[in-house]
C-alpha cells in the first residue's frame, strides 16, 4: 500500500483564502490534508489567523463548535472543535448585514460568555470558568463556509476557522452567578414569527459551561489562553438555518433575552448556493 502523501499546509489555507477573498466558494481542503488530523487542520487555520493578523485584524476571542454529539457522529468525531473571533466579525443587534459579505450562510443561537479574568491556570475547572466569566449574553453565530455546497469533514471545517463566519451579541447582559444555562429555552423565528429552530442550553456539549471549559483547556495546551475581555461563542442550542438575502432571525433565549439580526436582499455576487451541511 503506497504512503500518504504529506498534508499540504499552505496550499490549503491558500485555496480558503482565496475563497473568502473572492466570494467563490472552493473544493473541499481535506484532499490537501489526507492524514485529516486535527493537528493539521489546525496548522491550516493558524496560517490564516497569521494572515488575518498580519493584515490589521484583531483578536477579540474564540468561538466553539461541534458541540452536538449528531453532529460529532456525523463527521466522525469525540470533541468540539474551535475557531477564532475577530473585531470586524461583530455585527450590531438588529443590523441588516450585507449579504455581498458572505457565501452561503446559516444563523443558529448561542450562549456567548464575555471573560472577565484570564483562564490560563493549570487547574481550570468549571469552577474557574464560572468565577471567570464577566456576563453571559444572547448570541447569534452567522457561520459560513468558504467550502462550495458545505461539503466539509472535520478536517475542512477547522481548517475553515471554524466555518466561522460573523457574530451578534444581545443587548441584555447576565451575571452568570448560579445561573443554571442546561435549562435556558431558545426559539429562533423568522422575519415573519415563525419558530424556524428551537432547542435547551443542556444541548450545547450538555451544558455550555462545559463547553468553555473544553475551549479554555485546549487554548491553554495550546499556548494560546483565553484572556479577560474576550467574548466565546459557547456552540448552538438548535439547529441552524439557512439565510439567504431579505431575511430576518430573532432569537429569545429564556433569562437572556434576545437578539436579531438581517441580512440585505442583495444576493451575493457569486451567486453562493445555500448552505446544506453541518457546522454547529
Amino acid at each position: 500500500m503506497p504512503d500518504r502523501q504529506p498534508p499540504r499546509i499552505e496550499e490549503a489555507a491558500e485555496r480558503l483564502r482565496t475563497a473568502a477573498r473572492t466570494r467563490t466558494p472552493c473544493p473541499p481542503v481535506r484532499d490537501l490534508l489526507p492524514d485529516g488530523t486535527a493537528r493539521t487542520a489546525y496548522a491550516v487555520q493558524n496560517l490564516l489567523t497569521e494572515a488575518a493578523l498580519a493584515e490589521g485584524r484583531r483578536v477579540v476571542g474564540r468561538k466553539v463548535g461541534l458541540t452536538s454529539p449528531a453532529v460529532q457522529a456525523q463527521l466522525g468525531v469525540d470533541q468540539p472543535d474551535f475557531g477564532v473571533l475577530f473585531a470586524d466579525m461583530a455585527v450590531a443587534p438588529g443590523a441588516v448585514v450585507d449579504s455581498g459579505r458572505l457565501l452561503q450562510p446559516k444563523v443558529e443561537a448561542e450562549i456567548a460568555f464575555v471573560l472577565g479574568a484570564d483562564l490560563d491556570a493549570a487547574d481550570i475547572d468549571e469552577d474557574a470558568v464560572r468565577a471567570a466569566t464577566g456576563h453571559v449574553v444572547a448570541a447569534l453565530e452567522i457561520v459560513d463556509s468558504r467550502i462550495a455546497g458545505w461539503d466539509i469533514t472535520y478536517a475542512d471545517t477547522v481548517a475553515d476557522n471554524a466555518s466561522s463566519g460573523l457574530f451578534v451579541l444581545g443587548e441584555q447582559t447576565r451575571p452568570l452567578a448560579d445561573l443554571d444555562l442546561t435549562a435556558v429555552r431558545m426559539e429562533l423565528h423568522d422575519a415573519v414569527g415563525a419558530v424556524v429552530s428551537d432547542g435547551v442550553g443542556a444541548a450545547c456539549l450538555g451544558d455550555p459551561v462545559r463547553a468553555v471549559l473544553w475551549l479554555a483547556r485546549t487554548c491553554r495546551d495550546l499556548g494560546a489562553p483565553l484572556h479577560a475581555g474576550e467574548v466565546v461563542l459557547s456552540g448552538a442550542l438548535g439547529p441552524m438555518v439557512a439565510a439567504p438575502p431579505g431575511s430576518r432571525f430573532t432569537a429569545s433565549l429564556s433569562e437572556l433575552g434576545t437578539v436579531s439580526v438581517g441580512f440585505s436582499g442583495e444576493r451575493s455576487p457569486t451567486g453562493a448556493v445555500e448552505a446544506s451541511g453541518v457546522a454547529g
